[in-house]
């Protein structure tokens, strides 16, 4: 086996899994949006929490498609493009809350996974057949 099969071979179930922990913390997002931002520093007020439980919808949805679109042999690359740019989006939001203040330095670990998931979801996708 070639270098480069090993790593298609290691990128889509990284794609998928990808697509599962954005399925999950999303789900969990939604169920208790107040215990996510209470732990990434977030202000406790109704209006913060319903946002974002509001993005943690959009996360299942994003990270269910992903999931589901990785369990294929042949991905529609389309997918993994909006995926990473949801990732891309998520890494310069929480940055950027960091940065001004408004959650703590530890949703820097959030920024960092989504970031190295761009990357991947990216990876993956060049692998793919146009």
């Amino acid at each position: 086996m070639t270098s480069q099969a090993r790593r298609d071979q290691t990128l889509r179930p990284a794609a998928r899994g990808i697509g599962w922990i954005t399925f999950v913390t999303g789900a969990f997002q939604v169920i208790a949006p107040g215990f996510v931002l209470q732990r990434i520093g977030g202000e406790q007020r109704a209006g913060s929490a319903h946002l974002f439980g509001t993005i943690g919808f959009f996360m299942v949805v994003v990270g269910g498609l992903l999931a589901q679109a990785t369990a294929r042999p042949d991905p529609e690359r389309s997918v993994l493009t909006w995926a990473a740019i949801q990732k891309i989006g998520a890494t310069t939001a929480m940055s950027l809350g960091v940065a001004r203040g408004v959650f703590a330095p530890v949703a820097l670990l959030v920024a960092v996974f989504d970031g190295v998931s761009a990357a991947v979801l990216l990876a993956y996708r060049a692998r793919l057949r146009p």
